[in-house]
C-alpha cells in the first residue's frame, strides 16, 4: 500500500509538469468558414488544448444575436444553429479562457437556399405546328446573383441565362426563363431538360446543380374523321347496320358515338369505334354523331339514318318446287320474316289430306312427310296470318324413284369368239318415261335408250336394255358401263344419275395341248417317267391327269403339271389322259406308256415224252410267261450248224419221228429288252421188228395226239390271252427275224 501512495503521488506530478509544459490553444470546427442551406441545421464547435477548466462565450462581430443555442462540456462548446435562417449569416466569435489567458476564435457563417428541383411548365399542350412558351423556373434561390439557368431540347441548347442584378435585401427569390418554339412531330419522344446551378462556393470550382427532365409529348388535333355505315343508311324495320368511326390524331383520338336528340343534345350511345344496332324500328331513325377527341380538341361527322316500315315476308324452303325419292323423308318450311307473332296452316291445292306431320315453332312452320308416297304428290299451300295481313306460298313436291344403281348382267361366261347377251337393268323407277339408259364399252357406246312410254298409272317399273356382242381377247380390261339418268324435268337442272362398271375378262378354251415325255413312252421296268402338260388358255388352265381304265372311264391321278412314276411295272402301261381345263372349256391329250420286261419263265416240252420210237408223232413246245413283244424261235442243234424250225404258236410238230430227228432242241425266247434259253434233248429208239407197224396202241397213242396237240395249243393260246400282253406268233416272227 504504502508503494501505491508513492506511485500515485509521483503520477501526479508528472501530469502537472505536462500540463504545464502543455501550451494553451483554441480550435474552431469548421476551422474558419462554413456554407449552410437556409432551414437547415448547423453546429460550430470551439475546443481547447492545454487547459483543463477552460470557460467559453460566443457572440457576433456585429454584436447580434446569436440565433442559436450553445452547449459547453469539458473543454468543447456547441454553437447550434437550427433551422438557419438570414439572421444566422455573419462571423461568430469563440472566446476561451483558461485562468488568466484569454483566446479568440472567428467563424464565418455564409448562408444559402437552393431546396427544389427546377419546374417547367408549358402555355398549352405542345401541338403540332402551334407556337409554346416553355418557362423554367427555380423557387426560393438565395443568393439569386449566383444563379445560371439552362434549357435544351435533347443535345440542343435552347436559351442560358445568368441572373446578376444586385440584390437589396436578404430574400427568397423565384427565378425563371422562358423561350417560344413551335413543336414538330419529331420533337415527340425527346428530351426537355432544365438545368439550374448555384455558384457560391469560392473554394469549390464545381457549382451546386439541379435539374428536371421532361419528355416531350406532341400532339395533333383530331382531324379526318371519316364514317363507314353497313350496309347501308336506308333500312328496314329488323334489320342491322354496323357503323365504323375512325379519326386521325396524337395521340389517337378516342371514338365516342352519340345520337342527336331534340334542341341538339346528343344522347351517347358508345364509346367504341364500331357502333352496331340490331332489330331497328322506325323511332331509330335520325343524326347519329361521332367526335374524334383526345386531350387538345375533338373533330366530329355526322350521318343520316333512314328505318322504314317492313311488311312481313314469307318464305318456303327447299323451293317452289322439291323432288323428292319414294320411301325417303321430306320436310317442307314454311319462314315467316318481319312479323313477331305469325300463326301457320297447310292444306293442298287440291284438298285432300295432307300425309304429313305438322309442328310450328317461332318464326317458322315445318310439314314433314315421311315416308314419302305416291298421295304426297301435289301442290302446298302454306298459309300465314300476321295480324290482319295474311300472305300464302306455294310449294310443289314431285317424286321419283331411282334407289339403286344399274344391274349389269351377262347370259353367261365371256368366252373369246363365243356370242353373248349383256343386259342393263335399272329397278324400281318412277317416272320411267324419264329414264334414259346407256351401255358402253370403254369410251364407245354400245346402245342408248330413251323410254317414252306413255304412264297410264302410277308404279314402280324395272326397265332394261339387252344387246348381243361378241368378245374379243383385245376386251379384256375394257370396262363395260351402265349408265342410267332420269331427268327430273323442271325439278332440276340436271338428271339424276346412277351407274355400273364391270371389267371385262374374256375367256379363252384350253388349246394346244402336248405332252412332253422324259426319258420316252416306251421303258424298260423299274424305270422312272416324267410327263409334262401344257396346255394355252384364259385364265391360265390347270392341269388334271387321268388314266384310262379298261372300260374307257378315267382315273383321276394328279392335278400338277408333271406327273411323275417312280419305279414303273409292267401294270404302269397303258393309256395316260392330260386335261387342260379353265371355265371356258377342256382340251385333252393322250399317251401311252409301254412298260418292258426281259422275257422270263421260258418253258419247253415234248409230247408225249423226250424218249420216243422211231415213227411216233412228237410236238416239241415253247412258251413264254410274259409280254409284250417276244420273239420265240425254236431250233435243232447240230454240228453243221442250227436248223431253224418253222413252228405255230411256239409248237413244232414232228410226225414220225425218225433215227435223225434225235438231237438237241433249243428254245429263244427273245426281245428288246433281252432274251431267254432253254434246251431239250429228243431221244429216238427204233422199233422191233416182229411187231406190226401198225399195232392197235399206236394206232390209239396216234388218234390221242391228233387231239392233245390242238388243246395244246388252244392251252397256250388262253394262257397268253390271260398272262401277256403284245405278243408275236413264231410264224410271223420267223416271217420278220429269219
Amino acid at each position: 500500500f504504502g508503494k501505491m501512495v508513492v506511485i500515485f503521488g509521483a503520477s501526479n506530478i508528472f501530469w502537472m509538469v505536462f500540463a504545464a509544459s502543455q501550451a494553451f490553444k483554441i480550435e474552431t470546427s469548421p476551422e474558419s468558414r462554413t456554407l449552410a442551406q437556409i432551414g437547415d441545421s448547423i453546429s460550430l464547435t470551439c475546443s481547447t488544448i492545454g487547459c483543463e477548466s477552460p470557460t467559453f462565450s460566443w457572440r457576433t462581430q456585429i454584436d447580434s444575436p446569436l440565433n442559436g443555442k450553445v452547449r459547453n462540456e469539458g473543454t468543447k462548446s456547441t454553437l447550434t444553429m437550427d433551422p438557419v435562417s438570414f439572421e444566422n449569416e455573419h462571423s461568430y466569435l469563440c472566446t476561451a479562457t483558461c485562468g488568466s489567458e484569454k483566446l479568440e476564435k472567428e467563424i464565418q457563417v455564409e448562408i444559402y437556399s437552393f431546396p427544389k428541383d427546377p419546374e417547367i411548365h408549358f402555355s398549352g399542350p405542345l401541338e403540332v405546328g402551334k407556337q409554346v412558351t416553355v418557362r423554367c423556373f427555380i423557387p426560393d434561390v438565395y443568393p439569386f446573383d449566383r444563379l445560371e439557368m439552362d434549357l435544351l431540347k435533347g443535345d440542343y441548347l435552347m436559351k442560358n441565362q445568368d441572373f446578376l442584378e444586385d440584390t437589396d435585401k436578404k430574400s427568397l427569390e423565384t427565378k425563371s426563363l422562358e423561350e417560344t418554339f413551335t413543336p414538330v412531330k419529331e420533337d415527340t419522344g425527346k428530351t426537355l431538360v432544365c438545368r439550374a446551378k448555384l455558384h457560391i462556393d469560392k473554394t469549390d470550382s464545381a457549382p451546386k446543380e439541379r435539374e428536371t427532365i421532361e419528355e416531350l409529348q406532341v400532339y395533333i388535333s383530331p382531324k379526318n374523321t371519316v364514317i363507314s355505315v353497313h350496309p347501308s343508311t336506308r333500312l328496314q324495320e329488323g334489320d342491322s347496320v354496323t357503323m365504323t368511326c375512325s379519326s386521325e390524331g396524337l395521340p389517337t383520338p378516342e371514338i365516342f358515338w352519340n345520337k342527336k336528340l331534340d334542341k341538339e343534345n346528343l344522347q351517347l350511345l358508345s364509346g367504341n369505334e364500331t357502333l352496331t344496332l340490331i332489330a331497328m324500328r322506325v323511332e331509330d331513325s335520325g343524326t347519329y354523331v361521332c367526335e374524334g377527341v383526345n386531350t387538345i380538341g375533338r373533330s366530329r361527322k355526322e350521318v343520316e339514318l333512314i328505318v322504314e316500315e317492313k311488311s312481313f315476308t314469307v318464305d318456303i324452303f327447299p323451293g317452289p318446287q322439291v323432288a323428292a325419292q319414294i320411301g325417303d323423308s321430306v320436310v317442307l318450311t314454311c319462314r315467316v320474316t318481319g312479323c313477331e307473332s305469325p300463326s301457320f296452316s297447310w292444306r293442298t291445292q287440291i284438298d285432300s289430306p295432307l300425309s304429313g306431320k305438322v309442328r310450328s315453332e317461332g318464326m317458322e312452320s315445318m310439314l314433314t312427310l315421311s315416308p314419302v308416297g305416291f298421295e304426297n304428290e301435289h301442290s302446298y299451300l302454306c298459309t300465314v296470318t300476321c295480324g290482319r295481313r295474311k300472305l300464302e306460298k306455294r310449294i310443289r313436291v314431285d317424286l321419283y324413284s331411282f334407289p339403286r344403281d344399274p344391274e349389269i348382267e351377262m347370259s353367261g361366261l365371256l368366252v373369246n369368239g363365243n356370242p353373248i347377251t349383256v343386259s342393263c337393268k335399272v329397278p324400281n323407277v318412277y317416272p320411267f318415261d324419264h329414264l334414259e339408259i346407256e351401255l358402253l364399252n370403254g369410251e364407245t357406246t354400245l346402245m342408248n335408250k330413251h323410254f317414252l312410254d306413255k304412264m297410264d298409272k302410277k308404279s314402280l317399273e324395272t326397265k332394261s336394255l339387252e344387246i348381243t356382242f361378241i368378245p374379243t381377247t383385245e376386251d379384256t380390261g375394257k370396262v363395260l358401263v351402265c349408265r342410267a339418268k332420269l331427268h327430273t324435268g323442271e325439278m332440276e337442272s340436271e338428271p339424276k344419275q346412277r351407274q355400273s362398271t364391270q371389267t371385262l375378262y374374256v375367256n379363252v378354251a384350253p388349246k394346244e395341248t402336248t405332252v412332253l415325255v422324259s426319258p420316252s413312252s416306251i421303258l424298260e421296268e423299274g424305270s422312272s417317267v416324267n410327263m409334262t402338260c401344257f396346255s394355252d388358255g384364259f385364265p391360265t388352265p390347270m392341269i388334271l391327269w387321268s388314266r384310262q381304265l379298261s372300260n374307257g372311264d378315267l382315273q383321276q391321278l394328279s392335278e400338277n403339271t408333271t406327273l411323275t412314276l417312280i419305279s414303273t411295272t409292267v401294270e404302269d402301261s397303258g393309256i395316260y389322259v392330260c386335261e387342260g381345263i379353265n371355265q371356258a372349256g377342256i382340251s385333252r391329250k393322250e399317251v401311252e406308256l409301254i412298260i418292258q420286261v426281259a422275257p422270263k419263265d421260258i418253258q419247253l416240252t415234248v409230247f408225249p415224252s423226250e424218249s420216243v420210237k422211231e415213227g411216233d408223232t412228237v410236238i416239241i413246245s415253247c412258251t413264254c410267261g410274259n409280254v409284250p413283244e417276244t420273239w420265240i424261235i425254236l431250233k435243232k442243234k447240230a454240228e453243221t450248224g442250227d436248223t431253224v424250225l418253222k413252228s405255230i404258236d411256239g409248237a413244232y410238230t414232228i410226225r414220225k419221228v425218225q433215227l435223225e430227228d434225235a438231237g438237241v432242241y433249243e428254245c429263244e425266247s427273245k426281245n428288246e429288252v433281252g432274251s431267254q434259253l432253254r434246251s431239250l434233248t429228243l431221244d429216238v429208239k427204233g422199233r422191233d421188228n416182229d411187231k406190226d407197224y401198225f399195232s392197235p396202241e399206236l394206232l390209239v397213242l396216234y388218234c390221242a395226239s391228233s387231239l392233245i396237240i390242238p388243246a395244246i395249243g388252244m392251252i397256250i393260246y388262253f394262257a397268253r390271252k390271260a398272262n401277256m400282253k403284245g405278243s408275236y406268233s413264231l410264224v410271223e416272227a420267223q416271217k420278220s427275224k429269219v
